[in-house]
């Protein structure tokens, strides 16, 4: 199995292009929604409540897993794969994020070398996006912003809220400002404002889309690395796991990906 990790809702945007792109694998999704948001949580209970969900995902069965979160992927990921690559023996459990392939795709379309970042408070003051950039190209000039009240709105259903979008407005006013000419998308919840994102800053911004990014990158990892592939499970299934209340997983996780879910169930990682 695929393991999908994420602190709450996010990450469904990920998940569902990868059943579009890997439609055959089976999946495992847990979000850690009695915890979430981790966007202002300290480093050190992101790497606990992460590193939970990772160990959780491993016993289930998952050889992969890919942290979903943004604020977990820029704060912990390195420390656990790390961490894992330490331990004698195991060669087949990988972690993989979701900040390096955006980044590699955003330094190889960006023309100016001027790119925006939104996100979370916690991936913005991380600085990871602009410290993997900076790796690839040290001469793009990266301004970032955190939009706190985006999460928030989104879960509870405001996407579509003229409120909502005057309030993105108001957030991207500085970036337009700055001219940048791509914009990073550092929140799994960002897709689900993805045409309002596009629209606002107008057609000579390029917004690549942050799952299709992702999919494409697993896709062409899974081709790379048949050690890895040939332990997954296909069945086209998916498995939807929560650490709070399933029924309200259900109801907004069916609302990021668009269908009906049942038979969500409630576990408890700690």
């Amino acid at each position: 199995m695929i393991g999908v990790f994420d602190s709450g809702f996010g990450g469904l945007t990920v998940l569902k292009e990868f059943q579009v792109a890997l439609p055959e694998y089976d999946y495992m999704y847990l979000g850690d929604n009695a915890r979430a948001p981790y966007g202002n949580r300290s480093h050190e209970a992101v790497k606990s409540f992460t590193e939970e969900g990772i160990n959780y995902l491993f016993d289930q069965g998952c050889s992969l897993i890919i942290i979903a979160c943004n604020t977990a992927s820029s704060n912990v990921l390195r420390e656990l794969q790390e961490k894992y690559l330490r331990k004698p023996n195991v060669t087949n459990k990988k972690i993989l994020g979701v900040i390096r392939p955006l980044v590699e795709e955003v330094a190889r379309i960006t023309k100016t070398g001027r790119v925006g970042v939104t996100g979370t408070r916690g991936t913005v003051n991380s600085k990871s996006y602009e410290i993997e950039l900076h790796n690839l190209n040290p001469k793009i000039i990266v301004t970032q912003q955190a939009y706190p009240l985006l999460v928030p709105l989104i879960e509870e259903g405001w996407a579509a809220k003229p409120e909502t979008r005057m309030i993105l407005r108001k957030y991207l006013r500085s970036l337009k400002s700055c001219n940048v000419d791509t914009l990073i998308l550092g929140c799994t919840h960002y897709p689900f404002l993805y045409k309002d994102f596009c629209k606002i800053m107008g057609k000579n911004v390029q917004v690549p889309h942050p799952g299709k990014v992702v999919a494409a990158s697993l896709k062409d990892y899974l081709a790379r690395h048949g050690e890895i592939e040939k332990l997954l499970t296909k069945k086209g299934k998916t498995v939807f796991l929560t650490t709070d209340d399933p029924a309200r997983f259900a109801e907004v996780g069916g609302a990021f990906l668009g269908r009906k879910l049942e038979d969500v169930k409630k576990v408890d990682i700690a």
